[in-house]
Formats: C-alpha cells, sequence, structure tokens
C-alpha cells in the first residue's frame, strides 16, 4: 500500500499543498497541463524559496489579466495564505453576479474539461463540500452559493491540481498530523472573523488542531478542502518505508516556525505479524495526593476505558518524592480521561500525544482444572501458531478464593491442563 503523510505543523493551504507534490516528485508538467484542461484563463508557476532557512516548493496561480485584477495570491497579508478562496454568497436581492461564479458553473468547468474522471470527481466532490458548508453557513439554498470569481479561478486549479498530484502519486492512504490552525483573525466577505474562519471550522469536523506560533490563518478552506478530498486520516506517521519528501511554501516567511507544509510519501512495512493502530500516552505527575485516591483513580480511569494506567515512582524538584501516573487509551478518550484526571485528581496539568500500538491476535480457551474453569488468553501469529498462553488472572484468583488453594497453583494447575489439552490435539 502506498502512503503518503502530510505534516501540518504550519497549517495547510492550497499552494502549500501543490508545492510539497511537486518537491515531492510530481512533474511540474502534471500542475500545468491539468490547468491548461479547465479553460479558465490562467497558468501555474513555479519557484524556489526559503522559509526558516528550510527550500521548498512555492506554486502560484496566475490568471489572465482582466479589467483591473491580475489573480495573484496576495500571500504576505497579515493573515493566511489564500484569503480570497472564502466564498462570497449573493443572497439575491439585486446584487451583481458578474464578478461571481455559481457553484454549478464551477462544477460544469470541472467536468468538461479533458481530465481523468478520478481527478474529476475528487475535485468536483470538494468543491461541492465548498459549496455545502458555505450554504449551511449562510442559511440559503446551496444554488444561491456564488465563489468570487477570481478566488473562484483560483480554488478550482488548487482543487483539480491537488487531484491530479494524487492521481499521478497513486497514493492509497493519506495521514496528517495535528493541524496547527493559527489564530488572529481573517477578512472574509462579510467582514473580520476569528482563524478559523467560518468554511475551515465545518470542513474540519472532526479533526484534531491546535494554535501555535504568530497569529495568522495557517489552515485555509482550500487547505481544508483537500483534506476532506484526499479522505485523510488522522494521527502519527505510519510504518512505512519512505520514497520521497517534499516540502510545500506558503507565502509568508515567519519567524521561529518554518512556514511549509512537508509531504512523505512510501511504502508500508510488510507485515510484522501484528496489528498496528494509534494509542493515546497521557502522562501526569502528583506530589500532593494520598496513594489510596491515585489507586481510586487508576479504577476510575480502567472503568471508563482505559486499556491500561501505571504509576511510576519518581524524583521531583526540590527533593519531592511523587507519582508518575501514565494511561494508555484510544485516540478518541483522551478528552473524557483528560477530564477524569483534572476532576478526581489534585494536579494542574498533564500531556498527551500519540504513538503506535502494535498487537497480536488475541483469543480465549477454556482450561477446566479440578476446582473450576480458567480461561487461557492466547496470543497468535497471523499463521495460526501460538506466541504466548497465560491463564486469566481474574478466573484463578475467583477459584483460589472459592477454594482456598493458593493462587500460585491454580495458576499452574491452568496451564498443565491446556498444555496437556494441546499436546493430546497435536498427535
Amino acid at each position: 500500500m502506498r502512503i503518503g503523510y502530510l505534516e501540518c505543523f504550519s497549517g495547510i493551504s492550497g499552494d502549500m499543498f501543490l508545492g510539497a507534490l511537486v518537491d515531492a516528485g510530481v512533474p511540474f508538467s502534471v500542475l500545468e497541463e491539468a490547468t491548461a484542461a479547465l479553460h479558465v484563463e490562467a497558468h501555474v508557476e513555479l519557484h524556489r524559496v526559503s522559509r526558516g532557512g528550510v527550500g521548498a516548493a512555492k506554486v502560484d496561480v496566475i490568471a489572465a489579466e482582466g479589467d483591473d485584477t491580475r489573480l495573484k495570491r496576495q500571500h504576505d497579508e497579515p493573515h493566511g495564505h489564500d484569503h480570497h478562496v472564502h466564498g462570497h454568497v449573493e443572497h439575491g436581492h439585486g446584487h451583481s453576479h458578474e464578478s461571481h461564479r455559481s457553484l454549478s458553473a464551477i462544477l460544469a468547468i470541472i467536468a468538461t474539461a479533458h481530465l481523468d474522471e478520478g481527478v474529476k470527481a475528487r475535485a468536483s466532490r470538494a468543491f461541492q463540500l465548498l459549496g455545502e458548508v458555505e450554504a449551511a453557513i449562510h442559511m440559503i439554498p446551496i444554488d444561491e452559493v456564488h465563489f468570487h470569481e477570481v478566488g473562484a479561478v483560483d480554488t478550482i486549479v488548487d482543487l483539480v491540481c491537488a487531484a491530479a498530484g494524487n492521481e499521478y502519486l497513486a497514493v492509497d492512504r493519506w495521514v496528517a498530523s495535528a493541524l496547527n490552525a493559527g489564530s488572529g483573525t481573517v477578512e472574509c466577505a462579510h467582514g473580520t472573523l476569528p482563524v478559523p474562519a467560518p468554511a475551515t471550522l465545518a470542513l474540519l469536523h472532526g479533526a484534531p488542531v491546535y494554535s501555535a506560533g504568530v497569529p495568522m490563518e495557517r489552515v485555509t478552506p482550500t487547505g481544508a478542502a483537500i483534506l476532506r478530498m484526499l479522505e485523510v486520516e488522522y494521527g502519527p506517521l505510519p510504518a512505512m518505508c519512505i520514497g520521497g519528501a517534499g516540502y510545500g511554501a506558503g507565502g509568508r516567511d515567519t519567524p521561529g516556525q518554518p512556514n511549509v507544509l512537508r509531504m512523505i510519501v512510501g511504502e508500508d512495512l510488510p507485515s510484522t505479524g501484528s496489528a498496528v493502530e494509534p494509542i493515546a500516552v497521557m502522562e501526569t505527575v502528583i506530589d500532593d495526593s494520598s496513594p489510596q485516591l491515585i489507586a481510586h483513580v487508576s479504577g476510575l480511569l480502567l472503568q471508563a476505558g482505559a486499556w491500561d494506567v501505571y504509576r511510576t515512582a519518581v524524583q521531583m524538584k526540590k527533593g519531592r518524592s511523587g507519582v508518575q501516573m501514565t494511561v494508555l487509551c484510544r485516540p478518541d478518550l483522551v478528552s473524557a480521561l483528560r477530564d477524569l484526571i483534572f476532576r478526581e485528581t489534585t494536579t494542574i496539568g498533564l500531556r498527551w500525544r500519540l504513538e503506535h500500538k502494535a498487537a497480536l491476535g488475541r483469543e480465549f480457551v477454556e482450561a477446566q482444572t479440578r476446582w473450576g474453569a480458567v480461561r487461557i488468553k492466547l496470543a497468535r501469529w497471523p499463521s495460526g501458531e501460538v506466541a504466548n498462553a497465560a491463564p486469566e488472572y481474574e478466573d484463578c484468583l475467583l477459584i483460589a478464593g472459592k477454594s482456598g488453594v493458593p493462587l500460585k497453583l491454580v495458576m499452574q494447575e491452568a496451564m498443565r491442563v491446556y498444555t496437556s489439552a494441546r499436546e493430546e490435539k497435536a498427535d
């Protein structure tokens, strides 16, 4: 399987994605040909630039000169990459549509272009999503949504070229890091609004976001639409054999943080015999709670869905002794378990991260001991061979309590019965 990974530590926009495509190995001619096929009197230009000392590809969309407008991205404005892509909505109250394009007209441009059907389908879906969120934001029917013509041309080219680049790379699965959405405000058609802009926010539903760096718009509506178009998953870098990497530049050279999108493309690694999935690791250090309280909270976390909770004695500043509580859980449980920790303990801060979890397939078989049945947990390789077997602790503890037999003897007997049954079956 071919995997593409997007590291969005400075966000994502249309030009950043196109630049990253080219830098990762997509011939610039692929973008040029896709743009020419649209017949929108625009072309793309490629430049090599430096962002925070990192060399990157910069792709600009240039339209033919019109009355007063020559389309070139205004990236050097205070807040972001491509402000004009925010859909302008005409409400049917006497406004002129001469400088705007309807969603249906844009979809027709894409549909009639001499492009691969897969490219057209992806780009059309992305523009449809933009239209749907604009219609919802402004509470109007989708057929009344109109986009600024200049911005529409820019976005058409962005989305079609993004789809064409994806087709060339033949990526089967896209994954992205959490998104640095930025902060501050952005100028839209209807005034000044906070970042993320309404359309961007709607498109990013379900995506992990945060804000870091100088105030600016870092994820644009076009960037968000590309993420949706590619059906991106979110998580840490997947296990892969790297085949190529590229950096796509945004317009501004921001201090302290390269304003680039990094793209890594490669093949997934051969199976190691274990399933790999994302796992969240949460940690907090506590030095002012009793052991009983921490034990109680550990139980609550397990009841709430944590895979595991463990505690480690640590030496803190000023010679204080403390306990580091580590919680392993599914990424979607981070919010709920975080709130539980803050509510039930005395800590005032914690940290969490995403990592990879590799696990063998597991199942249970039953061993009938002289005192009762005990479940044996088996871990298997994909071949079916047993990698490990162990008696279930809770079953053994229950039997030991009822029969008065030492726990260690119950566990030994359970394994003896299981091993004997396995040997008989093999014979």
